[in-house]
């Protein structure tokens, strides 16, 4: 079903937030290792990723208020056991 997230066929997987947290990790790296570039295009794409960080950081709390949100629902998952997904269809 899912390369990425935790599910039923891919109970390795990671949680939504967490992939992006890490993401993020790598964007902040990237922006250190440009942030004193003074050509035009390093402030461009730095403008760019300051950008993409904020949005970044919202979406994390939209996957962890969707976490909670299941959590309070169903309890925790049980998908890293194989267990069923706690909404939605097989």
């Amino acid at each position: 079903m899912t390369r990425y997230l935790i599910s039923e066929t891919n109970p390795k997987g990671c949680k939504l937030e967490d992939i992006l947290m890490e993401i993020r990790r790598d964007i902040i790296l990237r922006c250190t290792k440009i942030v004193d570039d003074d050509r035009n295009e390093a402030h461009l794409v730095l403008n760019n990723n300051v950008k993409i960080l904020g949005l970044m950081s919202d979406a994390i709390i939209l996957a962890e208020d969707s976490t909670q949100i299941l959590d309070k629902a169903f309890g925790p998952s049980h998908a890293v056991e194989g267990g069923p997904p706690r909404i939605g269809k097989d």
